[in-house]
């Protein structure tokens, strides 16, 4: 939802070898270097038809290229978006028309949903807090069968995270999720800080094939979780910083290794790509300023499309405010 403007510390950048996988670190160092530009196109384009989606949409997460799910935090709602043309439209089929209201494990509440994931685990949301009861901080992650033709999800597995984070205020919580394979994780020697070894994905049975990555919006961090795909339990694997004052999404672009956390309008529209040192670590290893003809926008959604073609990729930002009456915009990225 829309945010009052925080002040904005120094972002943090390092300098790592680009052949790199993403992997964990515990702090940034901090630089004044400056930013980078967009390494894409500088301009962008509506990607969504006037007024067909409203504002307060926050999440984005492509699953293949012609499939993009959005999220919206109020009221709790995902989209399945399907391309049409040079835009996202929703899918008319299986009930997603306007969209499926979302509901916690227990089938009741309104799930504050900030952030959207499409993972071999199913599709998954974070969230801050229970629209139902919007003046307490609910830090959770929900998982959803997306499967039916319902106009109403109710979780198959929910973990709830608050007594894990940081203590917050209601709306200043959970704005992020991305999911990073164990494969790409043990594939750089990831280190795991609660054993402060090399991450060993059988420590956790039953958490899948990947972790977890969840952004706390008040503090700019990052944290890394084994979820146990029953629900419910969970152990925190690492935790780092994004280079960011806040942050708003994280995006894992699997064909070059690099984790992508992405700030909205009270950082100028910033964003870092973090990659891994050879201590196992993540660390900062650029900061870019937002296209240059985008205005600075209330940007809480960001995906990459796993399609790259003529040396670039499709990327899509969320606007919570719906500027103009679009939620959405499409640019590039450089492929490499």
């Amino acid at each position: 939802m829309p945010r009052s403007p925080r002040p904005i510390r120094p972002v943090a950048v390092a300098t790592v070898a680009a052949a790199l996988l993403v992997l964990p670190a515990t702090t940034a160092t901090a630089s004044t270097t400056a930013n980078s530009p967009w390494p894409g196109g500088s301009a962008v384009s509506n990607a969504d038809d006037s007024d067909v989606l409203g504002g307060n949409m926050s999440g984005l997460s492509f699953q293949g290229a012609d499939v993009l799910w959005a999220v919206k935090n109020g009221p709790g709602t995902l989209y399945r978006l399907v391309r049409n043309g040079s835009k996202w439209k929703p899918d008319t089929a299986n009930g997603w028309s306007s969209g499926k209201q979302l509901r916690y494990r227990s089938g009741k509440g309104d799930p504050d949903a900030e952030a959207v994931v499409a993972t071999p685990d199913g599709v998954v949301a974070a969230t801050e807090r229970d629209g139902d009861n919007d003046k307490k901080s609910a830090l959770k992650v929900l998982r959803y069968d997306v499967s039916g033709s319902a106009k109403t999800l109710t979780a198959k597995a929910e973990w709830d995270l608050t007594a894990d984070l940081p203590k917050v205020s209601a709306n200043d919580g959970l704005e992020a999720v991305s999911w990073i394979p164990d494969s790409a994780l043990t594939a750089k020697g990831f280190v795991d800080e609660r054993t402060k070894a090399p991450y060993n994905p059988s420590t956790y049975p039953g958490h899948g094939t990947g972790l977890y990555l969840v952004g706390l919006e008040s503090n700019g961090m990052i944290y890394a979780y084994a979820l146990d795909q029953a629900g419910g339990k969970y152990t925190r694997v690492a935790s780092f910083a994004s280079g960011l004052d806040s942050i708003m999404e994280l995006e894992y672009e699997g064909s070059t290794g690099k984790l992508w956390a992405i700030c909205d309008d009270n950082c100028d529209g910033n964003s870092t790509t973090l990659a891994g040192n050879t201590q196992g670590k993540f660390t900062v290893t650029s900061t870019f300023d937002r296209p240059s003809a985008m205005p600075n926008y209330n940007n809480e959604g960001f995906a990459i499309s796993p399609t790259c073609a003529s040396g670039s990729k499709q990327v899509v930002w969320a606007d919570d405010g719906n500027e103009s009456s679009h939620a959405l915009r499409a640019g590039t990225l450089s492929c490499g």
